[in-house]
Formats: structure tokens, C-alpha cells, sequence
């Protein structure tokens, strides 16, 4: 582990170097991109499906050509360039943290990648569907000590250089005389992604971040100016196409958070609103979170159709592969993450969710909480008290049984690779095992309301008929044509 550590420390070093002249900079970006194919298509040491290490090669692929473009087109200022390059690659990546070899030898198992926490609920909108049911009448708030705490042990204990940050709107954060900034500044040796609905990133925000060189915006939209206001409020575009102007000036990377409804998929996932974001404003990634009939005001008729979810796999997948465009829709990019990443995930790369009031559940999607990190903390205990909980364990062991734990023409179908959203009754049988109870009154129906669970199972039902052909035909009989 040691030789290895220091291997990943030199090579860091050597590329960041390099890094600094534009033609060894370009080179560095082929080289990158070749190394990706050949390990992860070519090597394949995890033996997967042959198609599933073909997407995840094109993701990566893709994510090469955003870091490209961002450098060259100044996209990414000089010190944020720095910061990324050190966490993002040199921590993250190269794994030269040596308590992520140290997790490994203990635990037998890849400590999770990163943290999802929402320090505060409060926020300055209210969205129809709000998956936390934020608005500016919520003020839970996470105290800043628990904040630092829950940052730094990460890092002690996982070796993990990433964090997300949700909400609320998180740069409303106030707690203990200590604000967002506060958060980034105490902890350069990590990258913040930040999910923030991008009206407060004024140009003085711009220029902190852009001075930090630690944080990455992705601002929340609808579409375009029609769809946007329609969910967030009259005028709310402009301000989030302003904020993206002072961002570029700054040479803060930002990218774009999206949530597909069943009225405004078709658009999200178009050539025009790609060629807006990405080609004119200068995004460079856009997740895509297909709409949860969880939080305020939750509608079954909001949720894209099973249809129209397969038309949007198709279409994402052909811009991933053929514009190199980093997208991710966290339901049909199921294959580059080997399934569903939540509790930690069962074969790294997971996550686990932290909310304002210290509640921990498996996922931001998943509203069902065992434990809260402020009593665990009282008792005695840390982040992996929570990780190696019987009920995070239990969801890592469907994971495996799912897709991990079976032979190449067994694996479950990861285009459907949710509990929650595509295997709700099995899910709901471990959150009934545990006592798991929603961290939000509002979500008490999911558990409760036996019409409500049908629609969800006829709605997994109708769309596992869609995509079982496909992942059976383009992956599962694909691998075995090769062989």
C-alpha cells in the first residue's frame, strides 16, 4: 500500500506539472484518455459486462474532454485549476491519502467516495416538488461543529477529498458566527459541489469562490426561461444566467442540475438546451435527477413515464458518446457506477446523506433514517458507526445480490438500479426491518399508503418490461457474442 501511495503522489506530481503548458496540457488529456480505455475497457480486472466498461469509459471520456475545454477555454481559473487538479486527481483519484489504504486493510471493502450533507433547509424559493421542502419559512440548520467535525472525519476516516453540498439553499448558511464560506476556507484539501438554485452567485460570491479555488456551482434549472420560472419563480433565469456570467469571469467551473419532469424531459435532454448550456454559458457537466415523488407536495403525474424515461437513456447516452458532453442522470447511468451508490455502496464509490438536522440516510432520494450523526456523536460514535449500521449493511447486501454478487449473465439489469425508484417493495421490507422513519412528515405516506406503493410497483413494473430487453439484448447477450 505504501509503494503504491508513493507511486500515485509521483505521478500526481509529474502530471500537475505539466499541466501548466498548454501543448503538454493537451497531451496530457490524450494520454488520459487512452489510459482510461485501456484499463477500464481493455483491463477490466473487475470482470464486468464488456457494454457496461464501454459506458463507463465513455463517461470518463467525457469528463476528459470537460477538463479540456474548461482549461482551454478559461473556463477554470489558474488557482481553481490547482485546487481541483490536487483534490480531484492527486487525492481523489490517485488515491494518495493513505487512510483510504487504511480503511481497505481493515474493512475489507472501499470506504465511500464522498458525503452528501445539506447543512441548512432554509432557502430564498420554493419549487413545486421540492424534494426537501424548503422554503423561506424552514430554518433547521446544522451547527457549524458538526459540520467541521463530520468534514474533517471523511477525510480521517475514508481518505475522501469530495463533498457535495445540498439544501436548502446552501449559501443562506449561518450557524455559530460561521457562514458557507467559512466551510470551503477550513477545508481547501477538499472539492465542494454545491447545488445551489445560482440566485446569490453575485459577482462578490464569484470572486471568493474563484479565490478559494475549491468549490463548483451547479446551478439548478428547468430548461430555459419558460420552464424555469414556471417551477422557481418569475425572473429567476435571468438572475441564474447573470450568476453564470460572473462565475466565467471568475474562472469558477460550474455545471448544471436538472430535474426531468414528465413535462419538461423532452427539452432537458435536447440539442438546443445542450448547445445553450454547455457551448454558449460554458457549463461543463449536468446531472440529471429524474423527478421522486418525495417532499412537498409529491404527484405520481409528475414522474417522467416509463417511455418517455427509455427515450431520455437513448438520448443521454448518444450525447455522452457522440459530443463527449459530461452528462449524468443518476437512474439511467446506473452502469458507470455499477448500480445503485447509496449506504456507501457495496463495491465503492458509494455515498451516505447527512441533513440539517443530523439525520443519516442512505441517500438524498431515500428519506428513511435509523440514525442521527449529533446522537451518535454523543454516544461515542463517528461517521462509521453509521456506515456499518445493520441497516446501511442490509442495503449493501441487496446491492450485491442484485448485480455483484452473480455470474455475468445474471447481473441485474442496471438501467433499473434503484431500491427506491425500480425495487420499491424490496426496499420497503428492509426499511420495515429496521424501523427506519422518514426525516420528513410529509414522506410518512410512503410506508403508510397502500395505493401509493401500488402505483410505484406498477410503475417498476411497466418499466423493467422496456428495459429488460435492452440490457439483456445490448449487454448481457452482447458479452456472450464476444466471448
Amino acid at each position: 500500500m505504501k509503494e503504491q501511495k508513493l507511486k500515485s503522489l509521483l505521478q500526481t506530481k509529474l502530471l500537475e506539472t505539466g499541466f501548466r503548458v498548454k501543448p503538454i496540457r493537451n497531451a496530457i488529456f490524450q494520454y488520459l484518455d487512452h489510459y482510461a480505455f485501456n484499463s477500464i475497457v481493455k483491463g477490466n480486472t473487475n470482470h464486468r459486462l464488456r457494454k457496461v466498461q464501454e459506458d463507463k469509459y465513455a463517461m470518463v471520456s467525457a469528463i476528459i474532454n470537460a477538463g479540456r475545454r474548461g482549461f482551454n477555454k478559461k473556463l477554470i481559473g489558474e488557482n481553481v485549476g490547482k485546487r481541483l487538479f490536487d483534490n480531484l486527481f492527486g487525492r481523489s483519484f490517485m488515491k494518495t491519502n493513505e487512510h483510504f489504504y487504511e480503511f481497505c486493510e481493515k474493512y475489507g471493502m472501499h470506504p465511500p467516495s464522498f458525503l452528501v450533507l445539506s447543512p441548512t433547509v432554509a432557502c430564498n424559493l420554493r419549487c413545486e416538488g421540492c424534494y426537501a421542502n424548503s422554503s423561506e419559512a424552514q430554518r433547521s440548520t446544522l451547527p457549524y461543529s458538526i459540520v467541521k467535525r463530520v468534514l474533517r472525519e471523511k477525510v480521517d476516516l475514508w481518505g475522501s477529498h469530495f463533498t457535495v453540498i445540498s439544501g436548502g439553499e446552501p449559501f443562506l448558511y449561518r450557524s455559530e458566527g460561521k457562514n458557507i464560506f467559512d466551510i470551503f476556507k477550513e477545508n481547501l484539501d477538499q472539492v465542494f459541489l454545491v447545488y445551489t438554485n445560482g440566485t446569490l452567485c453575485d459577482e462578490e460570491t464569484a470572486k471568493i469562490l474563484g479565490e478559494l479555488g475549491n468549490v463548483t456551482p451547479a446551478i439548478s434549472v428547468e430548461g430555459f426561461e419558460e420552464e424555469t420560472d414556471r417551477r422557481r419563480g418569475k425572473g429567476t433565469f435571468k438572475k441564474i444566467v447573470e450568476g453564470m456570467e460572473y462565475l466565467k469571469k471568475h474562472g469558477v467551473p460550474f455545471g448544471i442540475s436538472t430535474t426531468a419532469t414528465r413535462e419538461n424531459w423532452d427539452v432537458l435532454t435536447d440539442e438546443k438546451f445542450w448547445d445553450f448550456f454547455f457551448n454558449q454559458m460554458g457549463a461543463l457537466y449536468q446531472w440529471i435527477f429524474q423527478y421522486m415523488p418525495i417532499g412537498r407536495d409529491h404527484r405520481m403525474d409528475m414522474m417522467v413515464t416509463p417511455e418517455q424515461r427509455m427515450k431520455m437513456y437513448e438520448r443521454t447516452w448518444r450525447a455522452i458518446r457522440e459530443r463527449k458532453y459530461f452528462i449524468a442522470d443518476f437512474w439511467n447511468c446506473g452502469v458507470v457506477s455499477d448500480g445503485c451508490i447509496s449506504a456507501g455502496a457495496a463495491y465503492g464509490g458509494g455515498y451516505i446523506y447527512v441533513t440539517w438536522t443530523g439525520d443519516v440516510t442512505p441517500c438524498v432520494f431515500n428519506p428513511f433514517k435509523v440514525d442521527n450523526i449529533i446522537d451518535v456523536y454523543k454516544k461515542g460514535g463517528n461517521l462509521n458507526t453509521v456506515l456499518f449500521s445493520p441497516y446501511f449493511e442490509d442495503i449493501r447486501r441487496w446491492q450485491r445480490r442484485y448485480y455483484d454478487d452473480k455470474p455475468l449473465d445474471e447481473m441485474g439489469n442496471l438501467i433499473a438500479p434503484c431500491p427506491i425508484r425500480d425495487h420499491f417493495k424490496e426496499l420497503k421490507q428492509i426499511l420495515i426491518k429496521h424501523k427506519a422513519v422518514p426525516v420528513d412528515p410529509v414522506d410518512t405516506k410512503l410506508l403508510q399508503d397502500g395505493k401509493l406503493e401500488e402505483k410505484i410497483h406498477e410503475y417498476d413494473t411497466a418499466f423493467m418490461k422496456l428495459s429488460d430487453p435492452v440490457w439483456e439484448k445490448d449487454y448481457i447477450k452482447a458479452n456472450s457474442n464476444r466471448e
